[in-house]
C-alpha cells in the first residue's frame, strides 16, 4: 500500500467512511470548502501545539481540524471543548496511523485467519474512537451558538449526503 493511499483511507477513516464508501471513493477526501459567515467571523482560537513531526495521517487530521475550526466558527469561550475534540482526532489519527503501518507491513504474510482478526482489530479501534470523538462532539456542539449549530447541522448533512459522513457526526 503506497503512501497516498494510506493517507486516504485514513482520512476517510477519520471522517468517518464506512467499509463500502471506501471501496467506491474515487479520490481521497479534503477538507469542504468553508460555507458563508452566517455571522461576522469571531476572533480565532489558537491551535493547540504539535510537538512532533506529523505522518501524513497526521497532516490529514490536522487539516481537517483546521477545516471545521474555521468553518463552525470557534470561538476563544469555546476553546477548552474544541481543544478536547481536535485532541480525539489526533489521537484517533495517531492509533489509526500505527494500526494501518502495522498491518500494512505484515499483511503480505498473513493467513486468511491472521488478515481478519487484523482487519477486526482495526474495525474495533476506528468504532472505540468515533465513540470518544462523538462524545467530544457533543460537548463542543452544546456550547454552539443557534447559528454554528445551523451551520455544523448544515455542513455534516451536506457530508452525509456525498456518503461521507465526518466522523464528528456518527455516534
Amino acid at each position: 500500500m503506497n503512501a497516498a493511499t494510506r493517507t486516504f483511507l485514513i482520512g476517510a477513516l477519520l471522517a468517518g467512511a464506512s467499509g463500502a464508501a471506501l471501496a467506491q471513493a474515487p479520490a481521497p477526501l479534503l477538507a469542504p470548502a468553508s460555507p458563508p459567515p452566517l455571522v461576522a467571523p469571531p476572533a480565532p482560537v489558537p491551535a493547540a501545539p504539535v510537538a512532533a513531526p506529523l505522518s501524513a495521517a497526521q497532516a490529514a487530521a490536522e487539516q481537517r481540524i483546521a477545516g471545521l475550526q474555521s468553518q463552525l466558527a470557534i470561538t476563544q469561550a469555546q476553546a477548552t471543548q474544541w481543544y478536547a475534540f481536535a485532541q480525539v482526532m489526533r489521537d484517533n489519527a495517531q492509533s489509526s496511523d500505527a494500526l494501518f503501518r502495522q498491518r500494512a507491513a505484515s499483511v503480505a504474510s498473513m493467513d486468511a485467519s491472521a488478515n481478519l482478526q487484523s482487519y477486526a482489530q482495526v474495525s474495533r479501534a476506528y468504532a472505540e474512537g468515533n465513540e470518544k470523538l462523538a462524545v467530544a462532539f457533543q460537548a463542543l456542539y452544546v456550547s454552539f451558538s443557534d447559528p454554528q449549530k445551523k451551520a455544523a447541522d448544515t455542513l455534516f448533512r451536506q457530508q452525509a449526503a456525498k456518503g461521507v459522513p465526518p466522523a464528528a457526526a456518527r455516534k
